[in-house]
């Protein structure tokens, strides 16, 4: 019985490594932000946005996502945790059945090996908050 408490406590070990501490993701978060263009807050944050109304979604870095509207409104979506690999190539790409991005839509870094366009990490989006940009 001994052997197997012993084989387990490396996986718990393991796991407990492996747990993000939450100073360490706030302060990932707020360098995320930083890394993106000033933003003033124009109201609370929604759960979805209409899929058919994105002109332009840009990538700001590995944990923020900016959905250009038509009309002109844009929409912040900080994501849950760092997307490896989408600040790189910049792109995302998903699949709904519905007509709306949702907080915790999984979606997926794009990117380009050798000219060919791959799906990358899984990623969930985070709430979706109206901004505008800060004009310097």
């Amino acid at each position: 019985m001994t052997p197997r408490l012993l084989a387990l406590a490396p996986l718990w070990l393991l796991a407990a490594a492996c747990t993000p501490d939450p100073a360490v993701e706030a302060a990932r978060t707020q360098a995320a932000l930083d890394a993106a263009p000033p933003a003033t807050v124009k109201g609370p944050g929604q759960s979805c946005i209409d899929r058919s109304a994105v002109r332009n979604t840009v990538v700001r870095s590995d944990k923020v996502i900016d959905f250009e509207m038509n009309g002109g409104k844009v929409y912040r979506s900080t994501l849950k945790s760092r997307c490896p690999g989408l600040a790189f190539d910049r792109a995302i790409t998903y699949e709904t059945s519905i007509n709306q991005l949702c907080t915790q839509q999984i979606v997926y870094a794009l990117n380009t090996t050798g000219g060919t366009l791959q799906r990358g990490a899984a990623c969930s989006l985070g709430e979706f908050v109206p901004i505008e940009y800060v004009k310097e």
